[in-house]
């Protein structure tokens, strides 16, 4: 069982045919939380309640994905969202998340290892994106 950080074929795939638009006037996105178990890598298609963290707030399926901008430096383009926030939540062992287009019938973007689990105890748990640049960005095209 392993949740590898990566952007998943099916999305690389998808849009090249324009199945996803990452503009903020596109489709919508979520950041859905998952736990250890989960097995989430480059050949996830969509997403799955399999694995899937839970607890006070969070409900499943995720936080639909805010503030997204696409943009360029360079010859880098890439996209950012706004942090993602579950308020006052209770959520245990969250070791990685995935992100997906659930105006496309849920296809996944891309998935993000925490490195470790993150828990919250009646507090807030923020996902909480890199800098929007072409070094850091979430989703970059070099």
């Amino acid at each position: 069982m392993a949740i590898t950080q990566c952007a998943t074929v099916g999305f690389k795939t998808e849009l090249m045919k324009g199945t996803h638009n990452l503009n903020t006037a596109g489709n919508t996105f979520k950041i859905a939380l998952y736990l250890s178990s989960a097995v989430l890598d480059e050949t996830v298609t969509a997403y799955t309640a399999t694995g899937e963290a839970s607890g006070a707030v969070y409900v499943a399926g995720g936080n639909t994905l805010a503030g997204q901008v696409v943009t360029s430096s360079g010859s880098t383009a890439y996209v950012d969202f706004t942090d993602s926030t579950w308020a006052a939540s209770t959520i245990a062992n969250a070791r990685g998340a995935m992100i997906y287009n659930s105006t496309s019938a849920n296809k996944s973007v891309c998935i993000l290892d925490f490195g470790a689990d993150k828990s919250s105890s009646g507090s807030d748990f923020v996902v909480q994106f890199p800098s929007a640049d072409a070094s850091n960005a979430i989703i970059r095209l070099l």
